[in-house]
């Protein structure tokens, strides 16, 4: 009888593993993070864009809407894309979210219905390469925390409610190339540690928010392809943002209240697109412009310049360069303009 039992013991695990879903058995998703998934979806409010998500299946199959795993054991989530999701109401951004400690990107935009703050918790996601967070209805500050994620590479936090100072600690993360967080509502100065991001920085776009003061000195330092600060409230001297050796290709300061002698700027000779207009920039326009041989678009208009407008280049019969891009300026003369008197 005792043998019979024992027997019993050693088979009763192998009985219930043939009892066992083959699908099951089978199963890339990591329990723990399927669980986190849907807990993410119930604080999503079940939309039905993400019916897909579904207990009974494998989370890392291509039939989880905007979900991608490793494709190596132990098998991660690496990846979670969602846009446009039909929320059913406004909700908070899914706290859940930052459970997902192996994620390499995230990418949510195009839902006006999500709002909430992101949290200090985002740090969580020590792998995170790619954070995409645009085209919502998130508020509160851009969390400094970010900058305990060294291994983010592009971040894009453009139009939505973000409000509050700039993060200091921002330019301290060692292979950052893309920043954009324009249309948003950020206000304060530009830090000074701006001027010391990495060399791996490409585009730093902060435009139409409420930042405002004078353009700090240390942004000298400051080198990226494209920069843009335009619609903001911004003061100083802003030629420091230029100079002959940087890599710049866009550089777009419309829309402040800049005040400094053009005359004495220095252009990079890989300048593309060049948009000073509606600024106190003063003094006259200086030959090098004519030295910018990928000169597309020029708008200097709206500004206090004077004095003849230095021919040659792409500064007359280039379009879209023409007479509006040097109007209303103090006493701007020549061709595209009227002859100088």
């Amino acid at each position: 009888m005792a043998s019979t039992s024992i027997i019993s013991m050693f088979l009763l695990p192998v009985i219930l593993l043939i009892w066992v879903s083959p699908a099951v058995l089978s199963e890339k998703c990591s329990p723990h993070e399927k669980k986190i998934l849907l807990q993410v979806k119930q604080e999503f409010g079940n939309p039905s864009m993400l019916s897909s998500w579904n207990a009974s299946t494998d989370c890392c199959t291509s039939a989880w809407e905007g979900i991608e795993c490793t494709t190596e054991k132990p098998y991660r989530v690496s990846q979670i894309e969602l846009h446009g999701l039909d929320l059913p109401g406004p909700v908070d951004l899914p706290p859940s979210l930052f459970n997902l400690v192996d994620l390499d990107e995230l990418l949510i935009f195009e839902m006006p219905n999500l709002k909430g703050q992101i949290p200090p918790q985002i740090s969580n996601l020590k792998k995170l390469t790619v954070l995409y967070l645009f085209s919502t209805n998130i508020s509160g500050p851009i969390p400094e925390s970010l900058a305990q994620i060294k291994t983010l590479t592009n971040i894009n936090l453009a139009g939505n409610n973000l409000s509050g100072p700039l993060p200091h600690l921002l330019p301290s993360l060692p292979s950052i190339r893309v920043i954009f967080a324009d249309e948003n509502r950020i206000s304060g100065p530009i830090p000074d540690s701006y001027g010391s991001f990495a060399s791996s920085l490409v585009t730093l776009t902060l435009s139409h928010n409420m930042l405002s003061g004078k353009i700090p000195a240390a942004l000298k330092g400051l080198d990226a392809e494209l920069l843009d600060l335009s619609w903001n409230k911004l003061e100083g001297d802003g030629s420091v943002l230029f100079g002959a050796e940087k890599k710049t290709e866009e550089i777009t300061l419309a829309g402040n209240m800049l005040s400094f002698d053009i005359g004495k700027v220095e252009f990079g000779r890989n300048i593309t697109r060049l948009n000073l207009k509606h600024n106190r920039i003063y003094g006259k326009l200086p030959e090098g412009l004519t030295k910018l041989q990928h000169l597309t678009r020029l708008n200097v208009s709206y500004n206090q310049l004077c004095g003849p407008i230095p021919q040659g280049g792409r500064l007359q019969g280039y379009f879209p360069i023409d007479a509006s891009s040097f109007a209303s300026n103090k006493c701007l003369c020549g061709p595209p303009l009227p002859p100088c008197k």
